[in-house]
C-alpha cells in the first residue's frame, strides 16, 4: 500500500503534464549526426556559391562553371566524407585509450577509486556517509564504476560514442547536396549568378529554420549570421575572381 501511494503524486504529475501537452521524452542527441550535416550542407553551399561567384567575376563561360562546380561537388563530398570519418574514429580511439588507462587504475587501486568516486558524490551534494554507500554500491559492478568515472573525468560516455560511419555519411550527402543547390541554375539553363545567390540565399535560410526548430534557439539571430558570413565568402571571392579575370585579359 505503502509503494502504492509513493507513486501517487509521481503518476499525478505525470498526468497533468501529459494533458498540458507536454512529454518527458527526448531526441537521441548523442548519434553524432546532427553536427557533421549542418557542417556538410553549409559548407557545400557556401563553398559552391562562392566558386561560381569567383569564376563569373573572372569572365568564365557557363561550361567552365558546370564543370568546376560538378568537380567542387563530387571531390569536397568525398572530402568531407573522409574527414569525418577519420576525425570521429581517431576521438573515438583517444577515449577507449583513456577508458583502458581507468580499468587499468580500478584493477591496481580500487579503493582510491572508490574514494574519487565518493568524492564526486559529495560535490553533487551527498553527505559523506550517503556518498560512500552510493561509492560502494557503484563500485560492487566494475563496468558501472568505469562508466561513472569516464563521465565525471572525461565528460563521455564510453558504451555510447558517435558513430563514424553515420558522421562521414551524413557529411558527405550533406555537402553534395548543399554544393548542388548553387549550381542548380546552370543545370537547367539560366546561367545567372543572381540566381544562384537567390537559391542560395533561400536555401541557407531554409537550413537555418529547419536546425533552429530542432534546437530552439532563434531563428533570426542564427539567419541573419548566416546569411552575413555566406555573403562574406562570396562576396570575397567574387571581388579576387574579378581582379584576376581583369588582369588576365
Amino acid at each position: 500500500m505503502e509503494s502504492e501511494e509513493g507513486h501517487e503524486p509521481s503518476a499525478a504529475t505525470g498526468a497533468a503534464a501529459a494533458m498540458a501537452g507536454w512529454s518527458h521524452g527526448h531526441r537521441y542527441v548523442s548519434g553524432g549526426w546532427l553536427r557533421p550535416t549542418v557542417f556538410g550542407a553549409v559548407d557545400g553551399l557556401v563553398t559552391n556559391a562562392s566558386l561560381i561567384a569567383g569564376l563569373s567575376g573572372g569572365g568564365v563561360s557557363a561550361h567552365t562553371i558546370v564543370l568546376t562546380g560538378a568537380a567542387a561537388l563530387v571531390a569536397g563530398a568525398f572530402s568531407m566524407g573522409t574527414g569525418e570519418f577519420i576525425s570521429v574514429t581517431n576521438q573515438n580511439e583517444l577515449v577507449h585509450a583513456e577508458v583502458a588507462l581507468e580499468r587499468q587504475m580500478h584493477a591496481r587501486f580500487p579503493a582510491a577509486e572508490q574514494d574519487e568516486l565518493a568524492g564526486y558524490f559529495r560535490q553533487y551534494g551527498a553527505d559523506p556517509g550517503t556518498a560512500a554507500r552510493m561509492a560502494a554500491a557503484v563500485s560492487s559492478d566494475p563496468d558501472t564504476a568505469l562508466r561513472v568515472h569516464t563521465r565525471e573525468e572525461l565528460g563521455v560516455d564510453p558504451t555510447d560514442l558517435p558513430s563514424p560511419t553515420l558522421a562521414g555519411v551524413a557529411s558527405l550527402l550533406a555537402f553534395y547536396v548543399g554544393a548542388f543547390v548553387p549550381l542548380l541554375p546552370y543545370l537547367i539553363g539560366l546561367p545567372v549568378l543572381a540566381a544562384t545567390l537567390a537559391i542560395t540565399a533561400a536555401a541557407l535560410a531554409g537550413g537555418v529554420t529547419i536546425v533552429g526548430r530542432l534546437t530552439g534557439r532563434p531563428l533570426w539571430r542564427s539567419g541573419l549570421r548566416q546569411l552575413a558570413l555566406g555573403a562574406l565568402a562570396i562576396g570575397v571571392t567574387f571581388a579576387v575572381g574579378t581582379l584576376i579575370g581583369s588582369h588576365g585579359s
